[in-house]
């Protein structure tokens, strides 16, 4: 079986995908995960600032003025600063994962095209290994990007012993003939231990890094904290139009940032999901 005839049997839309659409992205069981948490995120966000301008029309007019306002405005601002301080590292720290788990996909891909021409190089008596080497890989793309919904996203980062041994044994197996064989089978061992150290690189910061991001007792802190920072804008300002759809605008920026953190903490999972274009251009490379 070809790469193409491969990635052309993980897509229902088969052949007429074309060769960009290699592999079914969607992810809705993650995606709406994360969504519905961020809904109730922006429905609490909203709702304190709509509680607030509610509140604004009942209290006394002494409770708004003077120094009562300037206590509110200084204890918004302490909260205020505390979730942006917040938001913004959750990011920072969701992003830092996923661009490192990104550069293992981007390191792996370039190394089993290198062990490849190394194998190809050593001789004809490497047939079996390019092979069980091109099966180790696609295997690990249906592990990784077609098991979504079976196993867990770590898990399915776990490598395949069977076929990883496979392709060590093989190599290991090998009778050099001459110098120049001696020297391909050293670098193409060296090289399937450096491949493996990254599958495990990469198992290993992604189940450090799941969900590590925003637990549910943060993320409660969080919501809460903007739920009171809105509801005291809005208990300083009238009911209208432009403070509703500032608020609202206000409330689903906040919303985005935390759907945004959810999604990558699961760079395999999601519309954020990592693309496995880098393996499906080196399964094409393998196949020359």
């Amino acid at each position: 079986m070809t790469g193409r005839e491969f990635l052309c049997r993980q897509c229902p839309r088969g052949d007429r995908a074309g060769p960009r659409v290699l592999i079914c992205d969607l992810a809705w069981g993650r995606t709406m995960d994360s969504l519905t948490i961020a809904f109730i995120a922006f429905a609490c966000v909203f709702g304190g600032a709509l509680v607030g301008m509610s509140l604004h029309s009942r209290l006394p007019d002494h409770h708004l003025a003077g120094g009562s306002s300037d206590a509110v405005k200084l204890v918004m601002g302490l909260v205020g600063t505390l979730s942006a301080l917040v938001l913004g590292l959750l990011v920072a720290t969701a992003k830092n994962g996923y661009d490192a788990q990104r550069s293992n996909v981007a390191q792996i891909a370039a190394g089993v095209v290198e062990l490849d021409r190394i194998l190809a190089n050593y001789g004809p008596d490497t047939k079996d290994v390019r092979e069980a080497l091109r099966q180790a890989v696609i295997d690990s793309m249906v592990r990784i990007w077609q098991s979504e919904g079976t196993a867990d996203e770590t898990s399915r980062l776990g490598l395949n012993k069977a076929k990883a041994e496979s392709v060590i044994l093989e190599i290991e197996g090998l009778t050099p003939q001459n110098d120049r064989q001696r020297i391909s089978k050293a670098q193409a061992v060296q090289m399937t231990l450096n491949l493996y150290h990254t599958r495990l690189l990469m198992f290993s910061e992604q189940a450090q890094q799941k969900g590590a991001s925003l637990t549910g007792p943060f993320l409660i802190v969080i919501v809460s904290w903007l739920t009171l920072l809105f509801a005291g804008i809005g208990l300083l300002t009238r009911l209208n139009g432009t403070v509703v759809t500032v608020l609202l605008i206000g409330a689903a920026s906040v919303a985005g940032a935390i759907y945004l953190v959810l999604e990558l903490d699961h760079p395999y999972e999601g519309f954020l999901r990592i693309s496995s274009a880098p393996l499906q251009a080196a399964l094409v490379q393998l196949n020359q």
